[in-house]
C-alpha cells in the first residue's frame, strides 16, 4: 500500500510542480470551507437542481484553479483563463446570492491572479478587472445597496491576499532556487568524487611505474651485471684461470654492495623520507654519488634558515635524481652541484661533463620519468627545471623556486 501511494506521489508530482502543493491545498480547503457554508446556511441552495448546477459550476472553478500552471505559456492563454475563472465565480456568486460566498470567492480569485500575472502592472490590470466584477457583482446581489460596505470590506482583504501571496511566491522561488542548487552541490559533488577516484587510480598507476623503474634500475640491473660476472668467473675457473677468476668475484662483490646501497636508497625513496636537515642530507648525498662512483663532484651550498617542507622535498629530491641520473648516464669525469637563494628565489644547478644527449629527443628514451616529476613538481610550486644538454659537452639541470615570503 505504502509504494503505490508512493508512486501515485510520483506520478502527481510529475505533472504539477510540487512547489505549488501547498497554496493549492490551502485554497482548496478554503474553497471547500465555502461550498458547505454556502449550502449548509442556505436552505434554497439544497434545491435538487440548483445544487447540482452550483456543485457542477463549484467543481469546475476548483478544477481550473489546480489546472492554472498549464495556462502559464502565453499572455493571452492567461488573460483567457482569468476570463473564464471570473465569469465562473460571478455565476456562482449569483446563484448562492451572498456576500460572504461572494467575498471568499473573488479574493481566492485575486489570490490566483496575483500568482500567475508576476509583473506589477499585469498584477494590477488584473486585481482591478477581478474588483471591478465584484463591485458589479455586489451591486447586481443587493440592488445597489451598501457599496461603501463592500469597498470597505473588500479593499483591506485584497491588499492582504496581495501582501499573502507575494511574499509566498518569493519563498516559494527562493525554496526553489535552494533546491536547485542543492541538486547542483550534489551533482558537483559526485563529479569530485569521481575525479577523486580517477586522480587515486592515476596516482596508483604512476607509483606502480615508478616503483617498477626503480627496481629494474637497481634491483634487476644489478643482479644481470651480477649474473654476468659469476658467469665470466665460471668460466676462468673452468679453464684454470683462478687469479682471472679472482678478480671477477672481487669486482662482482664491489657491484653487489653498490646494488644493495642503491636498493636500499630506492626502498627509501618509496617510502618517501624526508630529511629534517638539507645541509647534511645533501652533503651526504653526495658522497654517497662519489663513493659509488669514484667521479668528483663538487658542492656549493647555501640555504636560508628556514624551508618549508613542500621546498625541502623539492630541494632534496632534486638533487638525488640529478646526481641519480649523472650515474646511470652521463659516463663523467666531474659533477658539480650549486645550491643558493638569489633573492625570493631558491637556485638550483646540478651539472657533468660527460656525454651528454638530446633533452627534446632522449628524455622519455633514457628513462628520464624522475625528471618529468620534478618539472610537475616545480611547476606547482611556481617555479621552473629546465635541462641544457647537449652531445658529447655534457649535462646542466637548472631549477628556480620561489621562497616563501619571510613574515
Amino acid at each position: 500500500m505504502k509504494k503505490v501511494r508512493t508512486q501515485i506521489l510520483h506520478w502527481f508530482s510529475s505533472w504539477y510542480p510540487v512547489s505549488e502543493w501547498p497554496f493549492m491545498l490551502f485554497l482548496t480547503s478554503v474553497f471547500a470551507f465555502i461550498y458547505v457554508w454556502t449550502v449548509a446556511s442556505l436552505p434554497r441552495m439544497r434545491a435538487p437542481d440548483l445544487l447540482t448546477f452550483f456543485t457542477l459550476l463549484f467543481i469546475l472553478h476548483l478544477g481550473l484553479h489546480w489546472l492554472s500552471v498549464w495556462w502559464l505559456k502565453n499572455k493571452w492563454s492567461l488573460w483567457l483563463y482569468l476570463g473564464i475563472q471570473t465569469a465562473l465565480v460571478f455565476a456562482l456568486s449569483t446563484l448562492a446570492a451572498a456576500i460572504g460566498p461572494m467575498l471568499g470567492l473573488y479574493l481566492g480569485l485575486v489570490g490566483v491572479s496575483v500568482g500567475m500575472l508576476r509583473s506589477v502592472r499585469r498584477i494590477a490590470a488584473g486585481v482591478l478587472v477581478v474588483l471591478a466584477a465584484s463591485a458589479v457583482n455586489y451591486y447586481w446581489i443587493t440592488r445597489g445597496t451598501g457599496m461603501a460596505w463592500w469597498a470597505l470590506a473588500i479593499i483591506p482583504m485584497t491588499v492582504f491576499v496581495i501582501i499573502y501571496v507575494v511574499l509566498y511566491s518569493r519563498q516559494s522561488v527562493a525554496r526553489e532556487k535552494a533546491q536547485r542548487l542543492a541538486l547542483e552541490l550534489e551533482a558537483a559533488n559526485r563529479r569530485l568524487t569521481e575525479y577523486a577516484d580517477r586522480i587515486e587510480d592515476l596516482t596508483l598507476a604512476t607509483e606502480r611505474q615508478r616503483m617498477a623503474r626503480e627496481l629494474h634500475d637497481t634491483l634487476a640491473q644489478g643482479l644481470a651485471g651480477l649474473v654476468l660476472q659469476l658467469e665470466a668467473a665460471d668460466s676462468h675457473l673452468s679453464g684454470g684461470r683462478p687469479e682471472r677468476a679472482q678478480t671477477i668475484v672481487q669486482q662482482a662483490m664491489t657491484r653487489a654492495r653498490a646494488t644493495l646501497a642503491e636498493s636500499r636508497r630506492a626502498i627509501d625513496g618509496l617510502r618517501g623520507r624526508l630529511p629534517d636537515d638539507l645541509t647534511q642530507a645533501i652533503p651526504d648525498e653526495v658522497e654517497h654519488f662519489i663513493s659509488s662512483t669514484g667521479v668528483p663532484c663538487m658542492l656549493e651550498l647555501s640555504l636560508p634558515e628556514s624551508l618549508s617542507e613542500a621546498v625541502r622535498d623539492f630541494v632534496f629530491r632534486t638533487v638525488a635524481e640529478g646526481l641519480t641520473n649523472i650515474a646511470r648516464h652521463a659516463q663523467a669525469r666531474h659533477a658539480r652541484v650549486f645550491i643558493r637563494s638569489s633573492g625570493d628565489m631558491l637556485e638550483i644547478e646540478i651539472g657533468d661533463d660527460g656525454i651528454g644527449f638530446d633533452p627534446a629527443r632522449d628524455m622519455e628514451r633514457m628513462g628520464h620519468y624522475g625528471l618529468t616529476g620534478l618539472r610537475e613538481r616545480a611547476r606547482q610550486a611556481g617555479g621552473t627545471l629546465e635541462i641544457f644538454s647537449s652531445t658529447g659537452k655534457g649535462s646542466t639541470l637548472k631549477a628556480r623556486i620561489p621562497l616563501p615570503a619571510r613574515g
